[in-house]
């Protein structure tokens, strides 16, 4: 009896710890951010229930609509580009014959393990409006200088430059990882066909990426949503504004800004329940596509 009990709680034991982390640290945090988020909440104060207002309150809000379309603006400008250059990629270590090969392969992941920090500090210098090398380069074609930093389209095209720069490599080897899977044969017999390296790739690796493609739209897409690091350390003199007139504030950036730099925890959570909404809808999108995906596939 005692060995029945011990065999039948034991997988329940081994998988335990994992629940138990993510009910403290995920759980917890979001069902607790929902109910801040129905309050008038003071840290050292007392907590007053609005109820929704909070919500009326941040859909009036124009820094809140500025947040999102900077939000919005920021991943058009770098997934858009990140996928396309990542695609051709993969393509292109997948086919042609190169000299250490892994060699190419393992330093795609250099700038994903690369600091955010040390990235930002770098790509400031080459964006800055005095010494950068892209002003020096656009002066050498009778440009003028260009304040990258205080202008809206300046600065989001600087962030999602590091973005690109960031996470190109990562999405390439998951497109490497997905055509390495695709059997020679396939190219081989289009190529006896007179099918050409366009049509190959059109025809072939396009529908055979499909997942993996959905995948990675999603993915960058909530990952776009929650961008943080990259406009907070941009603008040096207003940080949590990123600018003097928000030119390239995020919505997770707003949100710092509400929560920890203005102290309205009521009003901040009410932000990050807003999204965490938008985060499931582009999960919902996701589920629905793939299931699309599979089903076109039969």
């Amino acid at each position: 009896m005692r060995e029945s009990i011990g065999e039948r709680v034991a997988p329940y034991a081994y998988i335990a710890p994992f629940f138990v982390i993510f009910a403290v640290f995920g759980l917890f945090p979001l069902l607790f951010t929902f109910y801040v988020a129905l309050f008038d909440w003071n840290p050292v104060a007392e907590h007053t229930f609005v109820g929704l207002a909070n919500f009326s309150r941040l859909f009036d809000d124009p820094r809140f609509w500025n947040a999102l379309q900077n939000t919005i603006s920021i991943w058009v400008l770098s997934t858009v580009p990140q996928l396309l250059i990542a695609l051709g990629l993969a393509h292109l270590l997948n086919h042609a014959r190169l000299r250490w090969a892994t060699l190419f392969r393992m330093s795609m992941l250099v700038p994903y393990i690369t600091s955010v920090a040390a990235t930002t500090v770098v790509f400031a210098q080459l964006f800055d409006r005095d010494y950068g090398l892209l002003n020096w380069a656009l002066h050498l074609i009778g440009v003028g200088p260009v304040d990258f930093v205080q202008s809206t389209w300046g600065s989001q095209a600087m962030i999602a430059t590091m973005v690109i720069w960031r996470w190109t490599g990562y999405t390439t080897l998951l497109y490497l990882a997905s055509l390495q899977a695709i059997s020679r044969d396939i190219y081989e017999a289009a190529s006896v066909d007179g099918a050409g390296n366009w049509k190959q790739f059109r025809y072939i690796t396009i529908p055979s990426l499909r997942p993996v493609i959905v995948f990675t739209i999603v993915t960058s897409t909530i990952g776009g949503l929650q961008i943080f690091t990259e406009p907070l350390l941009v603008s040096t003199n207003s940080p949590m504004t990123c600018g003097a007139v928000r030119q390239c504030q995020t919505l997770t950036l707003f949100l710092f800004e509400q929560g920890f730099g203005q102290f309205k925890f009521g009003y901040g959570a009410a932000i990050g329940v807003t999204l965490f909404v938008l985060v499931v809808a582009f999960a919902l999108l996701n589920y629905l596509l793939s299931t699309r995906f599979r089903r076109e596939g039969r």
